[in-house]
């Protein structure tokens, strides 16, 4: 196996835990082993670069490709079943970290009081998976913002991983609230304070919320009733696709540090919208052959949208568009310069060359070709708005606030979250309005 630059996943709370299972399924599938990691495939080319998110192990018999991830809940349920599901022999048993008291949804628990007591076993289990690494890139944490073990302790554990590892990537994908599909009354809060974590601790933020995919699932899909296990299968594919250039070759690659480096051009601004292309009704499938320019413009179609928010009120700062299968480099800039072209209005015009594109030639399995892209575009402060709307209703009312004060939170800390997203909010206000003249005159003026 060649050097490969490594990256560590972190699955934290029951969605992370569930949505990681969906991830390494597909991985798995897409370098072609089976469920216990042996390799079952015949083309080299699928292992050649495993080492990505797999350790190779040689004991006795044939090689063994073991998961480099950290499996990590407050319960134990979730993790439970991994072990006993179909996975069960694929994860290192010393790789997972439950406890039994739960975080009961309540934010300030999994930061402060049962989080910050098993943060240090937890950190124990990451040290060890990445001082066996030979270059590491650097970390992806899965959690959703709604409850307490993925929000609480999944915002403790990235201040802590950036305190140890200053100079390493750290890569979130995480689960927001939807707008209209709530799990918890409690939601508000224990997302905002996430968010004010995110902000200031992470380097890519790649938001997903479980309305967006609904709609996808419904009326893309036509799955009449979908359940968790259909709405994690798509943020699947887009998670193994962002990851491609790094496990297999292509004309044009990209790994996390360039996505970071292209994407961010403000540091607090680093909340992304992923979309993959295509989605289609497998009754269909046999009618489907998408063109490269048809792929483009689906990828900024509001419909492959994973997270709710709609890109026509906002302007796009950057993107990056990933190709999979058999798609020449010519024709995939051509059809990304034409969208720019047809669409300037959407493009902020003080960044010139905004869409980057990378290309890899295995497409996804049982897909001649596919596209993910990642776009940083102001209309995320809708999401941060919706948000920070219903945290102050409560707010306003100090409604459910006894729960996380009588955990040792101060109230302050709830009006600093508040106030640091507001920052956020008009910020992107800022730059969705900036135009080239502005900045000339700014210029000038300070000579």
């Amino acid at each position: 196996m060649s050097m490969s630059r490594e990256i560590v996943n972190i699955q934290v709370g029951q969605a992370g835990n569930q949505v990681g299972e969906a991830f390494w399924r597909m991985l798995l599938a897409e370098h072609g082993l089976d469920d216990a990691g042996m390799y079952k495939g015949n083309d080299p080319q699928q292992i050649a670069r495993a080492g990505v998110y797999f350790t190779q192990v040689d004991s006795s018999g044939p090689t063994k490709y073991v998961p480099r991830s950290v499996q990590v809940d407050l319960e134990s349920g979730v993790c439970n079943r991994l072990r006993s599901g179909p996975l069960g022999q694929l994860f290192r048993p010393d790789t997972y970290f439950t406890s039994d008291s739960g975080a009961g949804n309540n934010w300030a628990k999994g930061y402060y009081t049962e989080g910050a007591e098993l943060i240090d076993g937890i950190l124990d289990i990451v040290r060890r998976q990445s001082e066996a690494t030979e270059a590491l890139q650097g970390f992806q944490i899965i959690h959703s913002l709604g409850g307490g073990t993925g929000a609480g302790l999944g915002s403790l554990l990235l201040s802590k991983l950036r305190e140890e590892y200053p100079d390493r990537m750290l890569s979130t994908f995480s689960i927001l609230p939807a707008p209209n599909v709530s799990e918890t009354v409690v939601e508000p809060y224990n997302s905002l304070l996430s968010v004010h974590q995110l902000v200031d601790n992470c380097d890519l933020t790649i938001c997903i919320d479980n309305e967006a995919l609904y709609d996808i699932a419904v009326r893309t899909l036509k799955i009449k009733s979908p359940g968790y296990k259909d709405l994690n299968q798509l943020i699947a594919k887009v998670m193994c696709g962002v990851s491609t250039s790094l496990r297999f070759p292509g004309q044009l690659n990209g790994d996390l540090r360039k996505l970071g480096m292209n994407l961010v051009p403000f540091p607090r601004l680093h909340f992304l919208m992923p979309s993959f292309a295509p989605f289609y009704d497998p009754k269909a499938r046999t009618f489907q052959r998408l063109s490269v320019p048809e792929l483009t413009s689906s990828l900024f179609d509001k419909k492959n949208l994973l997270v709710a928010s709609d890109p026509r009120f906002g302007r796009y700062l950057t993107a990056a568009c990933i190709f999979r299968g058999k798609v020449s480099s010519h024709e995939a800039e051509n059809s990304v310069m034409q969208l720019q072209r047809k669409n300037s209005n959407l493009f902020v015009e003080w960044i010139p060359d905004n869409v980057s594109v990378s290309l890899c030639s295995v497409p996804p399995v049982g897909q001649p070709q596919a596209a993910v892209a990642l776009a940083n575009s102001t209309c995320m402060q809708e999401l941060f708005k919706r948000n920070l709307d219903q945290f102050a209703l409560m707010f306003k009312r100090r409604a459910f606030l006894h729960w996380y004060t009588g955990e040792g939170m101060d109230v302050m800390e709830f009006t600093e979250a508040e106030s640091n997203t507001q920052d956020l909010i008009s910020e992107y206000q800022q730059y969705q309005e900036a135009t080239v003249e502005e900045e000339e005159a700014d210029v000038e003026g300070e000579q």
